[in-house]
């Protein structure tokens, strides 16, 4: 009998041994409101969008130039793109091995080192020479670091979310799914700030030269404290208790395969639309602008912190529309609005500031309202004793099928055939998420 985590359907029977009721506050056994963990999800995923565009809008504006200035702009931003993407790509091998490591050593071992390594690679890219200086070497550093990055970013999955899922009130699911998905417009919001402040008051040379690692400097102190943060939190006798009582423990990665791949693979499809056009209304078009537009890289910068806000937005009504008429039928509309938006992105794309400012806007707000929810198709249906393990997999996989390549493959195809195949990627995701929802017998229950 297939049982369900953060997406239980109203009438159906508890699927841990402990009940709802016993996490709640009041309860029996804890009293850890769902409002205080949601806080704790917040911080940790702020913390992680913020590196991730910092990376994302350096690699459009800096990369380029400091590591692979022998290449030619559009060549360059690609080569960048190409090492944007290796942080994914370690992040499942990150969860698996840190779900070894809090096998034998503890929940706290593995966020020390997750919390080392990745202030480890971040102040590593802070401080690496160009490839004026070392010359093949800085980029195989920076290809190190980002590797590092990723398999640290594998190492900091605290269950916090799946914790908050099972928390929530039975009515009020979609709108505590949303709330640790508010970090990625705050981190984004923030990143593009410092890059458009630094942009816009520093010479060119002095940018390039040592202005843009003050944004790295930032990341290494966010990621810090707010791992230390979380650290602190899952830590407490509270938390440890109630991450036991949920069943929320580490298990075999080839146990969970064997019995859960199904899971996985519908679980990762499930958010595609959404995760396609991340990177599509975020680092994509600021590649875009900066190659084949002569709108200012300060101004579509600014452009995009107020899709950042349209997005946060979006996502807390996405948590209103999912309680009212549920999880799947807000997944399913919003991948066929994507794909509808996807036939528009070339015109709008290719149709000067007006047409820009639209698409990152009405995309913005189109990914608030889908990714608000993204966290619920993560964890659907896996049982109690492969939730921890799977719902942090399942989102890894979601990252690595959806987002990694997007910037590369948009820029890459556009540049050489046509803004079209913009379209032909945002569809393939939009038609990933319909798929994979009809798949989902989970989420057909919500």
């Amino acid at each position: 009998m297939t049982t369900t985590s953060s997406i239980s359907p109203q009438g159906a029977q508890p699927v841990s041994h402990t009940s709802e009721n016993d996490a709640l506050p009041g309860g029996e056994h804890s009293h850890i409101a769902p409002g205080e963990i949601a806080v704790g999800v917040i911080i940790g995923r702020a913390s992680e969008y913020f590196d991730f565009f910092v990376y994302g809008i350096a690699s459009v504006l800096v990369f380029p130039h400091v590591f692979f200035p022998f290449e030619e702009r559009l060549e360059g931003i690609l080569y960048a793109f190409v090492v944007f993407s290796f942080a994914f790509i370690a992040r499942p091998f990150g969860t698996v091995i840190s779900m070894a490591v809090q096998r034998r050593f503890g929940r706290e071992a593995k966020l020390t080192i997750a919390l080392f390594l990745l202030g480890t690679s971040t102040a590593g890219i802070a401080f690496l020479p160009g490839y004026a200086s070392i010359g093949f070497t800085a980029i195989v550093l920076l290809s190190v670091f980002r590797f590092a990055q990723g398999l640290a970013l594998g190492g900091s999955w605290d269950g916090l979310p799946s914790l908050l899922a099972l928390n929530a009130p039975q009515n009020r699911r979609g709108w505590y799914a949303m709330l640790g998905q508010l970090g990625a417009p705050l981190g984004f919001f923030v990143a593009s700030a410092l890059f458009a402040y630094l942009y816009a008051n520093l010479p060119a040379k002095d940018f390039l030269d040592w202005g843009w690692r003050y944004t790295f400097y930032v990341a290494f102190a966010i990621n810090v404290v707010a791992l230390f943060a979380r650290l602190r939190l899952v830590a407490t006798e509270d938390y440890s208790r109630l991450l036991e009582e949920r069943e929320l423990q580490p298990t075999s990665v080839v146990e969970l395969a064997r019995s859960q791949g199904a899971n996985l693979l519908i679980g990762a499809f499930a958010a595609l639309a959404s995760y396609a056009l991340f990177h599509l209304i975020t680092v994509f078009p600021l590649s875009w602008i900066t190659l084949y537009s002569d709108q200012s890289i300060t101004e579509f910068l600014v452009v995009q912190m107020i899709g950042a806000v349209f997005c946060a937005g979006g996502i807390v009504a996405s948590g209103l529309i999912a309680d009212r008429v549920g999880r799947r039928f807000t997944l399913g509309g919003l991948a066929a609005l994507i794909a509808v938006f996807s036939g528009f992105a070339p015109t709008l794309l290719d149709g000067g500031r007006i047409g820009q400012d639209i698409f990152i806007l009405l995309g913005f707000v189109l990914l608030g309202l889908s990714y608000g929810q993204a966290a619920g198709a993560v964890t659907s249906n896996f049982e109690p004793k492969y939730r921890y393990t799977g719902a942090a997999l399942t989102a890894d996989l979601a990252w690595l099928i959806g987002a990694a390549f997007a910037p590369l493959v948009a820029l890459g195809l556009s540049a050489h055939f046509g803004l079209a195949y913009v379209s032909v990627y945002l569809l393939s995701g939009a038609v990933g998420t319909l798929a994979a929802l009809g798949l989902n017998r989970a989420l057909v229950r919500d």
